[in-house]
């Protein structure tokens, strides 16, 4: 095993080590306020970020900061090549710079956007586009991939499951979870909001999922048509409302797999993955933490459910 490889894992290590985990997000949910919770904050490396916010949002986007640019420390720390590992891990930052541009067109920027540097997909030639057709039009040119339309939805969405395809594809270790995600975006399009999927984005749910469960005529056969990693996931899941459960499940696997990781392998990619991982889902949970905080310290059911 390279240097390079020792060094990524060792700081992959120290790196979740020093995150607050489920016990310190619990007593950030139990504040009676966001300001007492931001304060809790302030021992924990997402005070960095979120020590010069306000309000609610713009907390939960910094602690979103502070994973990615841990996570772009990491990649430093790895050899030549490694941190295209972990460009298909992040991409979801890119999905919400666009997001983001989207919602505000005539400001595009309202947002500053999260920065990728070396981990970026395409942002630069995303950013200059000027409307969405442009947009579109240099998806289309990148690994993204063309998301078969131009409105935000489609651009969004199409995004969406290409970071589910991209991620199956480059990172072995992350497959199943690339899947489980797959089949909560298709579930939701189709059975929540009642939306076709556009024919790119079809075909990328295809390759994760099977040919059936995105044709399936109702959510029952669409259940019992996923492959196994995703069928679980929705296993008592008996309405498309129920979804969030789902979610929650599919975080909580996402934990358990990353923990796995750290703790089973030695040196390279496995403990690299496992922590981006384990990181990722304390993200997750310090912004449903600070939600509870600043509803007065009451734990919502997704919280819970992933605790």
């Amino acid at each position: 095993m390279s240097a390079g490889w020792v060094g990524g894992a060792v700081r992959a290590r120290t790196l979740v080590d020093r995150y607050p985990g489920a016990a310190g997000a619990r007593e950030l949910a139990s504040c009676a306020t966001l300001g007492e919770a931001l304060q809790a904050l302030a021992d924990t490396p997402y005070a960095k970020y979120t020590r010069a916010t306000a309000g609610l949002p713009g907390t939960q986007r910094a602690v979103s900061a502070t994973l990615l640019w841990h996570v772009r420390v990491l990649a430093g720390w790895l050899p030549p090549g490694g941190a295209r590992l972990l460009v298909p891990l992040v991409s979801g930052f890119e999905v919400a710079n666009v997001a983001a541009r989207l919602s505000a067109p005539d400001t595009p920027y309202a947002l500053e956007p999260y920065r990728l540097g070396a981990l970026e997909t395409a942002w630069r030639r995303l950013a200059e586009a000027g409307n969405p057709a442009d947009l579109r039009a240099a998806l289309a040119a990148s690994p993204w991939g063309d998301p078969g339309g131009d409105t935000p939805w489609a651009l969004v969405t199409g995004m969406r499951m290409a970071a589910a395809r991209r991620t199956a594809v480059a990172v072995p270790q992350a497959r199943n979870w690339a899947v489980g995600r797959a089949a909560l975006l298709t579930a939701r399009e189709l059975y929540v909001h009642g939306r076709s999927l556009p024919e790119p984005v079809r075909h990328d749910a295809a390759r994760l999922l099977g040919t059936r469960a995105p044709a399936a005529p109702s959510y029952e056969e669409f259940r019992t048509s996923l492959p196994t990693p995703a069928r679980s996931l929705l296993a008592d899941v008996a309405e498309p409302d129920e979804l969030w459960r789902a979610e929650a499940r599919w975080w909580r696997r996402v934990l358990d797999d990353g923990t796995a990781m750290l703790r089973g392998g030695r040196y390279g990619p496995r403990v690299v993955v496992g922590a981006v991982a384990v990181l990722s889902v304390d993200a997750w949970r310090v912004r449903a933490a600070l939600e509870s905080a600043a509803r007065g310290g009451r734990l919502g059911e997704v919280f819970d459910a992933l605790d």
